[in-house]
């Protein structure tokens, strides 16, 4: 149980998050209120929540509230598909029609559980008396109500992962199949209250993989309506770090270059407190350490050929990286001395090719012989 609210709280966290950057998305704001539905349902449905919220409003209520939440939980659920629909307003009207319809299965729940003494509503799923016909009623039309909304979320869910790609295809199949899971068990739980009130016995193993089986679906609808978002992040998090890794491997070519010429060094839009702020982020700082290390090199190379040399770049396409290290730093010596330039500056040729990966490749390498030559 503890397991399972700590993933729901995830994936509200996540969406609220959306939602404070799209506050006017509707189809997102729909599943952010089946999440916040589906998460303050199981602090009630714990005992001690349930214990606490029975004292305050009295005896049984914490059921009821609990159900009630989570037949709103699925409402907004089948919302988040009807706004994402193509005809939207008819989307809408079809919305405010299932608001009417889940509206009439709280009232009539509602009424069933008020109209029978506090003992006899006590209990749970597995211990309630279903021969009393409101209790019957209390869990089979909630149940009920649940499978068709959970049906429904099903068929749309898969309608929409045929359709996608992958990743997106990927968390569309995995919710829908614990939509799916979810509207077996309440089918089968439908049935257990039918066998019961008839005065049957269920086996206890058969009620346990019910509850287990609501508990599995739980977690993989909530896995699947994240696990686009999640992937996105952890691809973002790998790109920051291998950023944030070849920002620090280039900086033996960096501090050679920028201390030969500090005027490469790019400086924050203004002193503005944000802009600061913003240039130290990760993949700012390594794209202006790639082009500071571009230019850096563009002004160093009337000092790379030797007099042996062709007298053009073309020449550098010929060296190894610990060469072309061993050029800068001689490059660089001579710099410092105030040897004046022995020709015009110009863009260095690319031996590993000319695309941008390619480009920053040779630099590191550069970079990486520069240190081991320390």
């Amino acid at each position: 149980m503890e397991l399972l609210l700590l993933v729901l709280v995830a994936a509200l966290g996540w969406k609220v998050y959306q939602l404070k950057r799209s506050p006017h998305d509707a189809p997102l704001r729909s599943v952010t209120l089946c999440l916040l539905c589906a998460t303050l349902s199981y602090p009630v449905a714990m005992p001690g929540g349930a214990s606490g919220v029975d004292t305050v409003a009295g005896h049984g209520a914490a059921k009821l509230i609990q159900n009630v939440l989570l037949l709103l939980t699925v409402y907004f659920l089948m919302c988040f598909y009807l706004f994402s629909a193509a005809d939207e307003e008819a989307g809408r009207r079809r919305a405010r029609k299932e608001a009417v319809a889940v509206g009439l299965v709280v009232i009539a729940i509602s009424a069933a559980a008020l109209t029978v003494p506090h003992e006899v509503f006590a209990g749970s799923f597995s211990t309630a008396d279903m021969t009393v016909p409101q209790i019957a009623f209390f869990y089979a039309g909630a149940g009920l109500y649940l499978m068709y909304a959970l049906g429904m979320a099903y068929r749309w869910t898969t309608q929409y992962a045929r359709m996608s790609r992958r990743p997106h295809s990927t968390g569309l199949w995995m919710t829908a199949v614990g939509l799916g899971a979810m509207a077996v068990a309440c089918a089968i739980r439908a049935v257990i209250v039918a066998v019961r009130w008839g005065g049957g016995e269920v086996p206890h193993p058969v009620m346990a993989a019910v509850a287990f089986l609501l508990v599995a679906s739980i977690l993989l609808f909530a896995a699947g309506i994240t696990y686009s978002g999640a992937r996105a992040r952890l691809s973002s998090l790998r790109l920051w770090l291998r950023h944030r890794r070849d920002h620090r491997r280039l900086a033996p070519l960096w501090e050679l270059l920028t201390e030969a010429y500090p005027d490469t060094v790019l400086r924050p839009a203004s002193p503005a407190a944000l802009d600061r702020w913003r240039a130290r982020g990760v993949h700012r700082r390594y794209h202006r350490r790639i082009v500071e290390c571009r230019d850096g090199l563009v002004d160093i190379s009337p000092y790379l050929l030797d007099d042996g040399d062709d007298g053009d770049d073309s020449a550098m396409l010929d060296l190894d990286t610990n060469e072309l290290a061993a050029r800068l730093r001689r490059a660089a010596g001579r710099i410092e001395e105030g040897v004046p330039a022995p020709r015009r500056a110009v863009p260095l040729a690319m031996a590993l090719g000319s695309d941008r990966e390619s480009d920053v490749k040779q630099l590191i390498e550069v970079s990486d012989a520069l240190r081991n030559a320390v």
